[in-house]
């Protein structure tokens, strides 16, 4: 009996990779909510894993956070496969390689929204991955970049990278534009074309195509799930933490962890005090908590309080309690 791999049944719905923000605490808070859902780390470039110590700080993570992926930045197919080994090794369920991140710092070395361009170096990245681990290795990309042709070069792009192997892409339904715009501007600027993800999916429906890019709802997302094969939601996961808590529900027909947003934070305190005394500052946690209340009565208290004092040298959960305290939680209908 073949095994199926966690992260391939947890794909339907998947909190985006971003930069500072889906750190291992965050995805460990996200647990309370969601348990389904596939959570992916921040990117992490090839050289901080390679050069970068202790290893930990790239690569640590709870075993809570199952199902998890890895997404990697880099170009180098050798570099690439050595990490995605060790990713394995360090009990990851996915490794993602990073084809639509848009920065200044990345473009530079060739990782990245740039590789767009380069669909043979990505392919060769992808068959030395692959044959490096047992894991799903994929690719989340744009569908192009500055004047690419969004129809041509993309097909283009996926033939190429699904002829080496790939078969799962998660694609951002925006161009990014490497020249004029800033990595912020490319996450709200280029306008949205969903319907070319929705043919992309027609054209292959031998390969998983997720999408991504301005989901902000559960109804949006059951609404992309009837185009394509999955959904990856960014910003909207993180500044509005409790959409998760309705995902298993209604996306897996699963019953949910958190019962309430009280509920949620109470069931993080055991993990809070477990990092406190690994030697992470609370404000480090707790900052991924402050959209948590949003909208209930007390909930600018809660994040005023944590914003206050969390940072204070000598922090613990007594700050957190306090600010539990401050706030109350609407009785549901």
């Amino acid at each position: 009996m073949t095994n199926v791999n966690p992260a391939d049944t947890a794909r339907r719905f998947s909190v985006a990779p971003m930069m500072d923000l889906t750190t291992r605490e965050y995805r460990a808070f996200a647990r309370t909510l969601t348990k389904r859902a596939l959570l992916y780390t921040e990117m992490v470039t090839t050289g901080a894993i390679l050069h970068g110590s202790p290893r930990a700080r790239f690569l640590g993570f709870d075993d809570v956070e199952h199902p998890i992926a890895l997404q990697l930045g880099g170009s180098d197919a050798g570099e690439l496969a050595e990490c995605a080994a060790i990713a394995e090794a360090w009990g990851y369920d996915e490794v993602n390689l990073n084809v639509g991140c848009p920065s200044d710092r990345v473009q530079n070395n060739m990782i990245g929204a740039c590789l767009m361009g380069y669909p043979e170096k990505v392919a060769a990245a992808v068959k030395a991955m692959q044959a490096a681990v047992s894991i799903p290795v994929t690719v989340k990309c744009r569908i192009g970049v500055d004047d690419q042709d969004e129809d041509a070069d993309l097909a283009r792009f996926i033939d190429i990278v699904a002829d080496a192997g790939c078969q799962t892409f998660t694609v951002h339904a925006r161009k990014a534009w490497l020249q004029g715009l800033s990595p912020k501007e490319n996450r709200d600027v280029p306008p949205l074309n969903y319907p070319r993800v929705h043919r992309l999916k027609q054209q292959h429906p031998e390969l998983h195509i997720g999408i991504n890019g301005g989901i902000k709802t559960l109804e949006a997302c059951q609404a992309q799930l009837e185009h394509v094969d999955s959904v990856m939601v960014g910003r909207e996961a993180y500044q509005n933490p409790w959409l998760l808590a309705d995902v298993d529900e209604r996306l897996y027909g699963s019953q949910g962890p958190a019962q309430s947003r009280m509920a949620a934070a109470i069931a993080f305190r055991p993990y809070i005090a477990q990092r406190l005394n690994e030697g992470a500052k609370l404000n480090h946690i707790t900052r991924h908590l402050l959209g948590l209340f949003q909208g209930c009565p007390g909930g600018r208290r809660f994040r005023r309080h944590l914003s206050e004092h969390a940072h204070k040298e000598g922090a613990d959960l007594r700050i957190f309690d306090d600010a539990l305290s401050l706030v109350r939680e609407p009785q549901a209908a």
